[in-house]
């Protein structure tokens, strides 16, 4: 009895055991599972916040003016021009571009540039007009030109070279997509007159940074002295120079040093001189 009671303790121990290894091996596999499942979630999470991302609209940099359109006066075989004010309205430096689907035939001044926070520019396109086909009417003919204006935050004011872009592509957000509309030129309309408006800033302000910049210092003639300080010193002393140079005269005259008024005139223009005159 005491072997057969012994036997069947430790069976019953043995069991146990086994049971308790078993549940916690199910425990283990709940347990990886669970976590292989929230491992999952997150990662789907995460796809889904970068699918969102990439689907909400990047905050604008640039304001343009007109915002969707670019008006031509409708001239078939010249080449036309229109007008974009493009500021910036963010508050770092940012570079833009322009880029069109006719290269060939179209072609934007500036083609580039960087904007202080709150700067703009008039930026004008150019583009050849063309006949129209198919026994069109002139008005009705649709441009199939489309231009595309990208914008990049760069540090600071730094020069604008067009390798920026290439540089920081995943950087790069597209403002705009602009459509070509064409304006019969004999007849007034307020996007006509707002056009003329815009080409004749955009002409000004090009020949404004043709100029070169005015130096309001004095010019240096020489190590020591500049204009304005010689100028000054002349009026300063120009009454007693005078003064003196006409004394020499009588006394000369008086002496008979000279003899002809050619002489006596060549000697008052030399003090003259001295003068600063």
């Amino acid at each position: 009895m005491p072997f057969w009671g012994g036997k069947a303790a430790s069976s019953s121990a043995m069991t146990q055991t086994l049971g308790n290894s078993y549940q916690n091996q199910r425990r283990g596999q709940v347990l990886d599972g669970s976590g292989a499942e929230s491992a999952a979630r997150r990662a789907g999470g995460a796809s889904v916040s970068s699918i969102a991302r990439s689907l909400i609209p990047h905050r604008r940099r640039l304001r343009l003016d007109p915002p969707t359109k670019l008006f031509f006066p409708y001239e078939p075989g010249k080449q036309v021009r229109s007008a974009v004010r493009i500021k910036n309205t963010s508050k770092s430096h940012v570079a833009f571009k322009f880029q069109t689907t006719a290269p060939k035939s179209c072609f934007m001044r500036p083609p580039g540039g960087i904007l202080a926070p709150g700067e703009s520019i008039i930026a004008t396109v150019f583009k050849f007009v063309e006949h129209p086909e198919n026994n069109e009417r002139p008005m009705e003919q649709k441009s199939k030109v489309k231009f595309k204006i990208v914008s990049l935050k760069v540090k600071g004011p730094i020069e604008y070279v067009p390798e920026l872009f290439d540089e920081q592509k995943d950087q790069v957000a597209v403002e705009q997509i602009l459509r070509v509309v064409f304006l019969d030129a004999d007849r007034p309309s307020p996007q006509m007159e707002k056009l003329k408006r815009q080409l004749a800033e955009a002409e000004a302000a090009l020949e404004a940074r043709k100029k070169p910049p005015e130096d309001a210092g004095p010019r240096i003639i020489g190590e020591g002295l500049v204009i304005d300080e010689w100028v000054s010193l002349c009026f300063l002393y120009a009454p007693f120079f005078l003064h003196i140079s006409c004394q020499f005269y009588l006394e000369l005259a008086k002496r008979q040093a000279i003899e002809t008024f050619h002489e006596c005139f060549f000697f008052f223009v030399m003090f003259l001189r001295l003068a600063g005159f």
